[in-house]
């Protein structure tokens, strides 16, 4: 057995990501053929306390500070891109799921710190019908990363009453999150994809079944949440993005650290001085990595300071705004930071052997995701401006 997967109750967070990087860079390649974590690279980050992180204290967790959870999530990224969007939507899935559900159901779910949770966008129509004593769930969702490795699964649906009319709770449409066991949903294996394959992000599907009231919260209804910690004022969208901003800023600063190793070392084919002597190469890595710690700053700053506000009573629209504009931008930096140093590696950026092509792929594939979208940062605009707004990305 690894040592890294014996716990180290005495490091942070992030000194315990920190050790783990040998490991993932090891297994890194493997689970990019495999489309799969490793059980060895699961087993450590269980052992090491990895999928709780963002769990309420009162249920074994560590409810980490904001800033905690990014530097972590980071520090997993640099090493492996799949591992750490695992950790990120695990971790984000099952402590606002927890937040909102009865104490004891949740401590059912999540006492364990091995189970984990998975979730999944919407694949076209699904359906919750209200029951007696809960619903009957039906529909397809996609991308459950790391859904492999987790006992439970998760999907959302809008509510209809047994006559298809849609079912209103506090003024509004109802719509839920619904917590129902990995063996109970039919798994499709259709995660062939340009990147971030070790996450295996499979299709799934369940008909009628039946989820109890006590595993159907609506987790970011504040009419729910049972816990009084500032993640789960927070709530799940800015939660996710926060952390997918950080897999993004850790990709990226490995391939420009990696960048910065060859032009140590590398000529140019067209000239007999090495890359570093290259006026426009020092530029463009000063260049680089400015512009990503300015993202990593910012991201940073806004993080703490919706935190704090969520602890304190205070936050506001304003304020989540300015943290959902930190980590849009932030990913769309990251990501040119990568594409930048893959570039300017040349041909070795293409080969299996050097630590470019694989993290390349990485982050053209986070770069796809919903959270790095422009549409977010038209939103921010027309807040600022005083524009009519639906805030439903917040």
């Amino acid at each position: 057995m690894d040592t890294l997967v014996q716990p180290a109750p005495t490091l942070s967070a992030p000194e315990r990501a920190r050790a783990l990087q040998p490991m993932l860079d090891r297994y890194g390649a493997e689970m990019d053929r495999r489309s799969d974590l490793v059980p060895e690279v699961v087993d450590a980050l269980i052992g090491q306390d990895m999928l709780r992180l963002l769990l309420p204290r009162s249920l074994g967790g560590q409810e980490l500070p904001l800033l905690d959870f990014c530097r972590t999530v980071e520090a997993i990224a640099w090493a492996d891109a799949s591992a750490a969007w695992f950790v990120n939507q695990s971790n984000v899935s099952s402590a606002t799921s927890a937040a909102a559900l009865p104490p004891e159901t949740a401590t059912a779910l999540f006492g364990d710190p091995g189970v984990g949770l998975a979730w999944g966008a919407r694949n076209g129509a699904s359906r919750a019908i209200r029951v007696e004593g809960g619903y009957r769930l039906s529909g397809t969702w996609s991308f459950a990363s790391g859904g492999r490795h987790t006992t439970w699964m998760g999907a959302h649906s809008a509510v209809q009453n047994p006559d298809g009319t849609p079912h209103h709770r506090y003024g509004r449409p109802d719509d839920r999150s619904f917590v129902f066991k990995r063996s109970e949903a039919k798994i499709v294996d259709d995660w062939f994809v340009l990147g971030l394959r070790g996450t295996g992000s499979d299709t799934y599907t369940v008909e009628d079944l039946f989820i109890p009231d006590a595993r159907a919260p609506a987790r970011d209804a504040l009419e729910e949440r049972r816990e009084p910690g500032p993640l789960y004022t927070i709530m799940s969208t800015l939660l996710y993005a926060s952390g997918f901003c950080s897999v993004t800023l850790g990709v990226a600063q490995r391939m420009l650290e990696a960048y910065i190793d060859l032009a140590r070392g590398k000529h140019s084919r067209a000239s007999i001085n090495a890359m570093s002597a290259n006026n426009a190469v020092q530029r463009e890595i000063a260049l680089l990595e400015a512009r990503l710690s300015a993202a990593r700053a910012y991201l940073h700053a806004e993080v703490t300071q919706v935190y704090e506000a969520a602890a304190n009573g205070t936050l506001d629209v304003d304020r989540r705004m300015r943290l959902r504009l930190a980590t849009t931008h932030g990913m769309n930096e990251a990501t040119d930071v990568s594409i930048a140093a893959y570039r300017a590696a040349g041909t070795t950026a293409i080969l299996d052997s050097a630590p470019f092509e694989r993290r390349f792929r990485d982050a053209m594939s986070a770069s796809q995701h919903l959270q790095a979208m422009m549409g977010h940062v038209e939103m921010v605009g027309r807040h600022i401006l005083g524009v009519e707004n639906k805030l439903q990305n917040l």
